[in-house]
């Protein structure tokens, strides 16, 4: 079986599509905006992105992982993904607590997916 990868560095790649699973790594808000709210819409934004070039989208989404630098943001955070989501297509999720990479990162998403139906 192919697998694909998109947006490939000599560490990591964004996403790699293995039969009809489109894995992505943890997306995070590059520009480092201020709030949790603005971050989390440049990471959905960009998973949109993403899955997009992969041949898929969010309502493909089967399982979501969240990373969130204060869990007192959480109701902030999900402000934004409750809009987002495609509505009757909520995948499984976790979210936790954890330090990430920057200090200035309020979020990490990482999904998998399934590609679209041709």
């Amino acid at each position: 079986m192919s697998m694909q990868r998109f947006e490939t560095t000599e560490r990591m790649s964004q996403a790699v599509v293995h039969g009809d699973l489109i894995f992505l790594s943890g997306q995070v808000d590059k520009t480092k905006r201020d709030t949790v709210e603005e971050q989390t819409a440049a990471v959905l934004s960009r998973i949109d992105a993403l899955l997009d070039s992969a041949g898929s989208d969010k309502a493909h989404i089967i399982s979501a992982n969240i990373w969130l630098a204060d869990i007192g943001s959480f109701a902030e955070m999900n402000s934004v993904w409750d809009k987002w989501v495609a509505p009757g297509a909520t995948p499984t999720r976790a979210t936790v607590e954890a330090r990430l990479a920057d200090p200035k990162y309020h979020v990490e998403i990482a999904v998998i997916a399934t590609r679209k139906a041709p």
